[in-house]
């Protein structure tokens, strides 16, 4: 069976292992590997804003000796001029993999069932792997080991970001806290398939509504926007009520000395994060917008080695 990445327990633990392992060889080594000499294609099809999605699955695929083909997403009109499964059909005889930055998670679910190659979830509303997979390459990198670090999340826990970290955390062995208002938080289901993961590797998953106590002692803190994309509208409801939760110096004071700070961006520096903090010594949020190029070669490097036995 075609493997495809498009949620992050896609991958066991060790498999997740294994990725990350690679994402940091092709680091080290950035031309040495040219699994898609040919070149082979990937189609890369971009349905919300993008930039560093697009640039560092563009350069990567490069690197790995492949031709990156952008589909615009307007353009194809996927699931208004054709059906998703027709699309499918038709980008799976033209292209050795698929890259797709989303609205609707079962669409891409329908792709990877359809298409034949692997597809890879470039950001749905439900997920984004490929980000916690730069992101968790960038913890290793500043702190070791991953198993046993405890990792605060706050702000808008519902959302992408949040179920996904989660899941990756789990599978790597940490203890992943989601710190939100009321409401703001990721469904149980989340948790409880993320402590299902922490029981065999050691991490956790819990809610933590108070944001102080969600960083007190903390190896890594993590924000995201108040108002991901789709959700506009709501962007003064949401600052009204998220305050509390910004990533101040004062609240960045109450985590381990030597925590790290992320943020996968774009950022409103003076609305979920402190202009001080995002740009100061703790922060690693150009580390982790860099490692997207890297880890997301090794998911496609990792998938088209499958797709070959």
């Amino acid at each position: 069976m075609t493997r495809s990445f498009l949620r992050d327990d896609d991958l066991t633990a060790e498999e997740q292992s294994e990725v990350l392992a690679l994402a940091a060889e092709l680091k080290a080594h950035p031309f040495d590997r040219k699994p898609l000499a040919g070149p082979r294609t990937v189609a890369m099809i971009f349905d919300k804003p993008t930039l560093r999605t697009q640039s560092s699955f563009a350069a990567g695929i490069a690197e790995l000796g492949g031709h990156p083909m952008l589909v615009d997403g307007a353009l194809a009109g996927i699931g208004t001029r054709e059906p998703v499964a027709d699309v499918a059909r038709v980008l799976g005889r033209q292209a050795s993999m698929v890259v797709w930055r989303t609205f609707a998670q079962a669409n891409l679910d329908e792709m990877a069932a359809m298409s034949g190659v692997p597809v890879v979830n470039a950001l749905t509303d439900d997920f984004h792997p490929c980000q916690l997979l730069a992101d968790l390459l960038t913890v290793q990198e500043h702190k070791g080991a991953l198993a046993g670090l405890t990792v605060a999340f706050l702000g808008d826990g519902a959302c992408n970001m949040g179920n996904s970290w989660l899941l990756a955390g789990a599978l790597a062995g940490m203890h992943v806290r989601i710190s939100g208002p009321e409401g703001y938080v990721p469904d149980e289901a989340m948790f409880v398939r993320a402590n299902e993961i922490g029981a065999a590797t050691g991490g956790s998953a819990t809610s933590e509504p108070d944001p102080v106590a969600a960083v007190d002692g903390v190896d890594v803190v993590v924000t995201d926007t108040w108002v991901s994309m789709g959700k506009e509208q709501e962007a003064e409801a949401r600052r009204a009520v998220f305050g509390s939760w910004a990533v101040t110096p004062d609240l960045v004071a109450k985590a381990k000395p030597d925590a790290i700070v992320m943020h996968c961006l774009p950022a409103y520096r003076g609305t979920e994060i402190a202009a001080e903090v995002l740009d100061g010594p703790q922060s690693v949020v150009w580390d982790e917008a860099e490692n997207r190029r890297h880890a997301q070669k090794a998911i496609l490097m990792w998938l088209h080695e499958k797709a070959q036995r």
